[in-house]
């Protein structure tokens, strides 16, 4: 708005002033039209018209020195804002800049300043080769360091070597050999005999003038010795001895005489025949009360022998050490022999054994048959542990045959399904170990039984194949009865066999005891 448009309207009509004008201009200008097609035709041309329009102005009221202060007050706000967002731009952009600038140099993974460190401290970096330049090889400046003051062309070395006549090893030997010389020759001195002054002809005076003084005593004592020793004076060293020997043997043998009722050995007999004579007394004693026991003990005997009692006997000993063994492992050995079991008024089974709570198979049951009857075969006896292993409710049998009255072709050691058959001596401990392969394998075939899974197959395997060699093993003892019969040529091949499978047995025990140990624990595992 020009100045004398300003001049021409009321105040009041300058501020309010409408928000808008519509204006259709028709432009023939060439300048201005050059410049309006450059944009697109629509309000992108709209803009650069009006706005050219308002610089126009603008220019018009610079030339005119009549300036609006609205207009000053807009363009300053917005050219405030204006500087601002350039700012917060130019700002961002630094940021960026110098976050990229220290990316590039401090990025732990690939910044130029992380692989200057990598190149410094690499293996093959400037100072690993600076350090290798110093320090290793022939040809580093320590190396060379050192061979010029320790070399063999050093001052030092120079010094040590053994060949240089002004070295220090030179000089030493010099040395030496100087002190030897005149330590040497002080040496010589005091053991010449032309230096009166000297040791040894010191020595020499001193004995020559000695040796007559010495001569003399010598001769006086020999003499005295002498005396000593001879039996011509009375009150001799040799004359006293004599007499003492004389007056000890004398009494030596009053001591030692049976005529002398005061001697020692006197006194000695007489003790001796009271002592003999009181052994003589109580030994006859002795040998009454003996003989008495044994006619008691060989008539109680033949007694049980033709009665029914020598069986219970042999139960009690079967009973007794079935408890011992069952204690050891665990388990639980109780005597039925007078008790009602499953079956009504049977009493089959003398004794059953409870697996303990700590087996794998607790609360399984063996039932023990034990007989000293001759009647028995392993027929019956087969029958008899069908029927006990029913009767008390057992998977397991073992019948015990006395070694008295066992059938001559049983075998000490045998399995016929669940039943088990042993040869025992209650006599003999060394049948025990039949008793004790029974008891073992009765316990291991209940756990196999039992626990029939397939992770533990193998474990029952070992079971089965230390069974089958109880088996055989015992089989071969058995031969000893035969290799007996030809004692006096076959007394080595007994020895030999027994030991052989004595230990044999003694391993297969162990190892069934092994396994049932495994399995116990495998058991508290699953618990």
């Amino acid at each position: 708005m020009s100045e004398t448009l300003k001049e021409t309207l009321p105040i009041s009509e300058i501020e309010n002033l409408p928000y808008s004008i519509p204006l259709e201009l028709k432009v023939e200008d060439r300048d201005t039209i050059r410049s309006l097609v450059e944009y697109n035709e629509g309000p992108e041309r709209d803009d650069y018209a009006l706005e050219a329009l308002k610089i126009g102005v603008l220019a018009l009221r610079h030339a005119a020195g009549a300036l609006d202060t609205d207009f000053i007050q807009r363009e300053t706000t917005r050219l405030v804002e204006t500087l601002g967002h350039e700012l917060d731009t130019h700002t961002r952009q630094a940021n960026d800049r110098l976050a990229g600038s220290l990316k590039e140099y401090f990025d732990p993974e690939d910044g130029r300043f992380s692989q200057r460190v990598k190149l410094l401290t690499s293996d093959d970096g400037d100072l690993s080769r600076m350090l290798r330049n110093m320090f290793d090889g022939d040809n580093s400046q320590l190396a060379k360091t050192l061979l010029s003051h320790f070399g063999q062309t050093s001052p030092i070395m120079k010094m040590l070597d053994p060949n240089q006549s002004q070295g220090l090893f030179a000089t030493v030997r010099d040395n030496v050999d100087q002190q030897l010389t005149q330590n040497r020759e002080r040496l010589l001195k005091e053991f010449s005999l032309d230096n009166p002054e000297g040791a040894l002809r010191r020595l020499t005076g001193e004995l020559t003038a000695k040796h007559g003084d010495f001569t003399k005593d010598m001769q006086g004592k020999l003499d005295e010795v002498v005396k000593e020793f001879s039996l011509d004076e009375e009150n001799s060293a040799l004359s006293r001895l004599v007499a003492n020997v004389d007056n000890a043997q004398k009494r030596i043998t009053q001591e030692f005489s049976l005529d002398n009722k005061q001697s020692a050995l006197h006194k000695l007999k007489e003790e001796l025949l009271t002592i003999l004579s009181a052994h003589v007394d109580s030994n006859a004693e002795f040998q009454t009360e003996v003989k008495v026991a044994l006619g008691k003990l060989v008539t109680k005997r033949a007694t049980e022998a033709t009665g029914t009692q020598h069986g219970i006997a042999f139960e009690a000993a079967v009973f007794e050490f079935l408890s011992r063994e069952s204690q050891h492992i665990g388990d639980i050995a109780t005597s039925t022999g007078n008790t009602t079991g499953l079956i009504k008024n049977c009493k089959v089974g003398d004794c059953v054994i409870e697996l303990g709570p700590d087996s794998p198979a607790s609360g399984a049951k063996i039932v023990i048959e034990a007989k000293e009857d001759a009647s028995y075969g392993l027929a019956r006896a087969r029958e008899e542990m069908e029927k006990g292993r029913k009767n008390r409710g057992a998977n397991w049998g073992l019948f015990i045959f006395s070694k008295k009255t066992a059938p001559e072709e049983l075998e000490p050691f045998q399995r016929y399904g669940h039943d088990l058959f042993i040869v025992w001596d209650a006599e003999q401990p060394n049948s025990d170990v039949y008793l004790r392969a029974g008891i073992v394998t009765a316990r291991a075939l209940s756990l196999r039984a039992e626990r029939q899974t397939e992770s533990q197959q193998a474990d029952f395997n070992s079971i089965d194949k230390a069974v089958l060699e109880i088996e055989k093993r015992a089989t071969n003892l058995d031969t000893v009865k035969k290799y007996a019969e030809t004692i006096s040529s076959s007394s080595e091949k007994i020895i030999d066999r027994v030991s052989k499978d004595r230990k044999a047995l003694d391993r297969q025990i162990l190892t069934l005891r092994e396994k049932l140990t495994d399995l116990k624990s495998l058991h508290k595992v699953d618990e």
